[in-house]
């Protein structure tokens, strides 16, 4: 069949541009190549934990090429063995039960996000599956430092729009049902794993508190939030005796405060609180569960302590450690802390830290083979949005490019916009894979807290309501202008690109702003919102509410209008710079049908546009080897729009499970590498 002349036109004008050297090309070419390997592929080792009773360390590690569980004696590190053998999807996240005889992890099947619990016991290694069910996503509902032998889990399989809680015996499997979860949102349980408040969506887009007693929730809510609440206030948990109810609360207030909750009596006292940002995290006794010091974000992350000794171990880690540090896990006698520490300009470290002996040992490099990589500093930076709003963002430059270290390059650089998820999440400070894997190609990297993004208090989250493609758009578009004002950037020359909302900011800034961008980079980006809302997980029915109120409800004419509006797939005629897509077949947030009715509206317009699919994930490329795979692909996509330096595509599509659905011939070597 013979391609109309419009899409052979545009893919040779795209085509011709990875032909030549674009005078923006000179950046990085004397700094070598860091392989996507040495970025992306898996870690030697990640997510040191110590168990309570100190006798143990584990951690995440390849096993057979993929991530799984390992435990050593905490006193030789170097007779670690795999606890765990999972042989397809890593796994993500591993917790110690409270008496130090088990290990537990959640894992889900090609990404569908329908988790379940897996038990390991130390001794035996025997595995379990303690959640045996089809179709089923479980939570973790409540945990105790007291009780080792059960938990509280919520399970929908009785119906999966809510979670019903049960107690789980550890030891033998048993399920027992506590309490049904028609219509809550969630429970909260205190260290006894006894149920002690509900939560409920309510009309105004918030929730009702209620107490819950002997497994019943009394009729009348204790509190509640609005919309303008409901994202910056939520119970925190209770001390160990039950008496305190911590929240992090912003009613009242802009940003969330810490806030400390007598239960018998109801009186409040704030305990923390910041002007800028939310009090986003905390360190609790491993005993009593009093809260002994919190953290605030705003450009970076700041720790400060309520505790004496806490702050005197933290202040004396901070003498000592460069960069951002978190304690990741404590021993119940608070003796032994593991810690994650962040240089940003190598790679991440995992320390123990023994209080009584006041020894820090690195026990591992996350990442060996970046050490001595030239890595590159991150820039944090406050952008004003047209309306005054500031836009809290971070910059990285190409390696060589800022001679005198100010932040600005030394002469406009091709710049990459990216855009994070959520929206109703953030970017932060630190240590970023993509940020330097892109910024070593050749490229500025920024990333733009916009309006909505979380964090920043409720007034932050309010603006973004009802406006996306609107002012969250102005926002990136303002962070563009400021970019190219300072001589970060030339104005044609910036690409953007992102995942989930991230995708669809890409989607919609090429269809609403078809000049602003060169190009763009969407994964698993909804193209229609209407669709989006009528396709989201039933799990995510306690929400539907904040999501109708903060992007426009589909059940009204006025919301349907708005959605439409904010559409991308349509205004897909618009679109004339080139577009990569990447998606997750077993994506259960945006489904696979976003982004194949928006390549379909393409092709029936006659627009290019690259496809590349992948059968076994998600809401996202968990497997390495498809991440890879992706960013090989977006490597030679961005060289070819902005003419910075690409690594060849080489083994690493026919590696994954990539499946190029349209427009391999649109990037160089793709095809070849498809054969």
């Amino acid at each position: 069949m013979k391609r109309p002349t419009c899409v052979t036109t545009f893919a040779l004008g795209f085509m011709l541009a990875a032909g030549g050297v674009p005078a923006t090309a000179s950046f990085a070419q004397d700094a070598p190549i860091i392989e996507r390997q040495r970025l992306f592929g898996n870690p030697d080792r990640a997510q040191l934990r110590v168990s309570p009773d100190g006798k143990y360390l584990s951690w995440l590690a390849p096993r057979d090429g993929v991530m799984n569980i390992w435990v050593a004696p905490a006193d030789h590190p170097d007779q670690a063995k795999p606890m765990t053998a999972e042989k397809d999807r890593p796994i993500g996240v591993h917790y110690w039960t409270a008496d130090s005889a088990m290990l537990l992890y959640v894992q889900d099947k090609g990404g569908d996000e329908n988790y379940l619990l897996y038990g390991v016991d130390v001794a035996t290694g025997a595995e379990k599956l303690l959640t045996p069910f089809e179709k089923t996503r479980v939570q973790i509902v409540g945990t105790s430092t007291t009780i080792s032998d059960r938990i509280l889990v919520g399970i929908n399989n009785r119906d999966e729009r809510w979670h019903d809680v049960y107690s789980l015996n550890l030891k033998t499997g048993t399920l027992t049902e506590v309490i049904r979860g028609d219509g809550y949102a969630g429970f909260l349980a205190d260290n006894n794993l006894v149920l002690r408040m509900a939560l409920r969506p309510n009309a105004e887009g918030g929730y009702d508190f209620f107490r819950v007693t002997n497994n019943v929730v009394e009729d009348k809510p204790l509190s509640r939030t609005t919309l303008e609440d409901a994202l910056t206030t939520q119970p925190a948990g209770f001390t160990t005796d039950g008496k305190t109810l911590y929240w992090l609360d912003s009613r009242g207030r802009d940003t969330a405060a810490l806030i400390a909750q007598d239960v018998a009596t109801g009186k409040s006292q704030v305990l923390a609180a910041n002007d800028k940002a939310d009090v986003g995290g905390a360190m609790a006794d491993p005993v009593t569960g009093e809260i002994e010091a919190y953290s605030v974000e705003y450009l970076t992350t700041e720790w400060t302590a309520i505790d004496p000794d806490v702050g005197q171990s933290l202040a004396w880690l901070r003498e000592r450690l460069k960069g951002d540090f978190q304690v990741t896990s404590r021993t119940r006698d608070d003796t032994v802390w593991t810690i994650y520490n962040d240089p940003v300009t190598a790679p991440a470290a995992a320390w123990l830290y023994d209080r009584k002996k006041g020894a820090l040992t690195k026990l591992y490099v996350s990442r060996p083979d970046l050490e001595g990589a030239p890595l590159v500093p991150m820039h944090a930076r406050e952008i004003p949005a047209r309306d005054g709003l500031t836009l809290v963002s971070y910059l990285t430059l190409p390696p060589g490019s800022d001679a005198n270290g100010d932040g600005v390059p030394d002469k406009p650089a091709p710049m990459v916009l990216l855009v994070h998820g959520g929206p109703w999440a953030r970017d932060s400070f630190g240590y970023n894979s993509y940020h330097q894997w892109l910024a070593n190609r050749g490229y500025a990297v920024l990333s733009v807290n916009f309006r909505g993004s979380t964090g920043f208090g409720k007034s932050f989250i309010t603006a973004g309501n009802l406006q996306w493609g609107l002012k969250m758009h102005d926002d990136l578009i303002d962070a563009v202008d400021w970019a190219v004002s300072k001589g970060i950037t030339a104005k044609d020359k910036v690409a953007i690109m992102g995942g989930s909302y991230g995708g669809y900011a890409t989607l919609a800034g090429l269809a609403f702003t078809p000049d602003a961008f060169a190009c763009g980079v969407d994964i698993v980006g909804p193209s229609n919102l209407e669709t989006l809302l009528n396709t989201i997980p039933p799990y995510w029915t306690a929400g539907i509410e904040q999501f109708h109120q903060r992007m426009g409800n589909p059940n009204t004419p006025e919301g349907l209008a708005l959605l439409k509006a904010a559409s991308p797939l349509h205004k897909a005629g618009q679109i004339s710079k080139p577009l990569l897509i990447g998606q997750g077949a077993n994506d259960p947030r945006v489904k696979q049908a976003e982004s194949d009715q928006i390549v379909e509206a393409m092709k029936a317009n006659n627009i290019p546009v690259t496809y590349v699919l992948y059968p076994d994930e998600g809401h996202g490329f968990a497997k390495p080897q498809n991440n890879i795979a992706f960013n090989a692909i977006t490597e030679s996509f961005l060289s070819a729009c902005l003419g910075g330096r690409a690594e060849p595509i080489g083994a690493t599509v026919k590696e994954s499970s990539a499946k190029v659905l349209a427009g391999a011939e649109m990037l160089p070597g793709l095809s070849d590498a498809l054969k």
